[in-house]
């Protein structure tokens, strides 16, 4: 008996089930606002994680060599690998590009709740527009996705911040800002709400501030809670902020308009880890706290095209995790069941398989959604009515030997038990789904 590996998981029907409806809610949302679905590789050289993030980014890959001496890794996250698709047809491709996937990942980090090593994102990724339009929209369709799936806005909030607020306040504040290691500075926020007061005040130290301008920093980023909180930052900041803050509201206003305005709050204490982010930046949190770690976030990283060889091309995306996600939805009730479901089990008794066959292909005929079952391991009566109701099958259909004879098949309701005969010529309806209730 081998067991499976810490960090992987397998997923039985009932919860696959689940998973697949949330994915095609996800999936659903990003294709009404014309999101195509591409898909991508496995494997990539590991030299272009390398180059994006340093060589210690080694560390938390699957790498390897393979057969023909390449050095590759199982793919982290899908940012890098789009960029390099872009680059390799940037020039055929219509503008704005609007793509989506849905795929595992693999990194080799500590497991812990709703963090697995390999583990399930929808990324859902605009190239080609800097206007706040497109910020707005990703930020749409991540909120379209989560209310199709049941949520509302007492369920889920959109933290909205900006990294060129942060990064030039910093610059603004500091006695020296050629001194300031702005990238360290915003990751210090990142790390803010994970860290005590003092090491969060270090950080800052550690990246050019001093303790008293490090407190002053903060202050003036945890003062901001509407949008006109703002005009003080812009105050305190250069012109480098006043444009980010424009640019902020502008978004804002413009998530108004594309209806997810509601769930958006300003929140400059989110500032997003990773470097390659370049503007607005958001993250999903629980609104009642009780999923305490971000369910999701995304941004704009205008810069990633240019530096895997491409042309200047902003861009703006946003992953749910569907982990993460999942604690969601539980904490709200709105998980999918997980048990499963089928419409009709076709139930034969004695030599009818070919008519039995004959019914159940029928009854497939009526809709793309339609699930039945039929007998393939020759059972007894009992057994396979014992197993139609351990599907959850809604109505099973009888085809007998004496059945037949009398020109007819009984429908039995497995709810209420309940059955009726039904003749063969009746069966099914012109219209419509057949269950007991059409024929009592």
């Amino acid at each position: 008996m081998y067991d499976g590996l810490k960090g992987f998981r397998d997923f039985y029907p009932g919860e696959q089930s689940a998973r697949r409806e949330v994915t095609d809610a996800i999936e659903g949302a990003a294709s009404r606002y014309g999101f195509r679905e591409i898909a991508t590789p496995a494997l990539e050289r590991t030299e272009m994680y390398v180059d994006k993030s340093g060589e210690e980014i080694v560390e938390e890959l699957y790498a390897f060599e393979d057969k023909g001496g390449r050095g590759v890794s199982l793919t982290p996250e899908l940012t890098p690998t789009v960029a390099r698709m872009v680059v390799a047809k940037g020039q055929e491709l219509s503008k704005p590009i609007k793509w989506m996937s849905t795929r595992p990942f693999w990194r080799y980090e500590q497991v812990q709740q709703g963090r697995f090593r390999e583990f399930y994102q929808t990324n859902i990724d605009v190239f080609g527009s800097s206007a706040p339009e497109a910020d707005a929209e990703v930020l749409a369709v991540a909120a379209d996705a989560l209310t199709d799936l049941g949520l509302t806005g007492d369920d889920f909030e959109f933290r909205v911040s900006h990294r060129d607020i942060l990064g030039g306040l910093v610059r603004a504040l500091a006695a020296d800002p050629d001194a300031v290691d702005t990238a360290a500075a915003i990751r210090a926020v990142d790390k803010r709400a994970k860290i005590d007061d003092g090491e969060y005040l270090g950080l800052l130290s550690d990246a050019g501030l001093d303790r008293a301008t490090a407190r002053e920093f903060d202050d003036l980023i945890t003062g901001v809670e509407t949008v006109d909180d703002l005009e003080a930052i812009a105050d305190a900041g250069g012109d480098d902020v006043e444009d980010a803050v424009e640019n902020l509201r502008n978004v804002l206003a413009a998530a108004d308009d594309f209806d997810a305005g509601e769930f958006c709050e300003v929140s400059l204490t989110t500032a997003r880890g990773l470097d390659y982010y370049t503007g607005v930046v958001f993250e999903c949190f629980d609104s009642t706290g009780e999923v305490s770690r971000s369910v999701f976030g995304g941004g704009r990283y205008d810069d990633l095209i240019e530096s895997f060889g491409g042309q200047p091309t902003p861009a703006v995306g946003v992953a749910p995790g569907h982990a993460t996600l999942k604690l969601l939805c539980q904490r709200a009730g709105v998980w999918p069941d997980e048990e499963l479901t089928t419409d009709y089990y076709v139930l034969s008794v004695g030599d009818t398989r070919s008519e039995a066959a004959a019914v159940a292909r029928e009854l497939r005929g009526l809709g793309d959604d339609v699930v039945v079952e039929s007998d393939v391991s020759d059972r007894s009566f009992g057994a396979q009515l014992g197993y139609a109701d351990s599907i959850n099958a809604e109505t099973v259909v009888v085809v007998g030997e004496r059945d037949l004879e009398n020109g007819e098949y009984t429908v039995k309701d497995m709810a209420s038990g309940d059955e009726t005969t039904v003749p063969v010529e009746e069966f099914p309806p012109e219209d419509g789904l057949p269950t007991y209730e059409d024929y009592e």
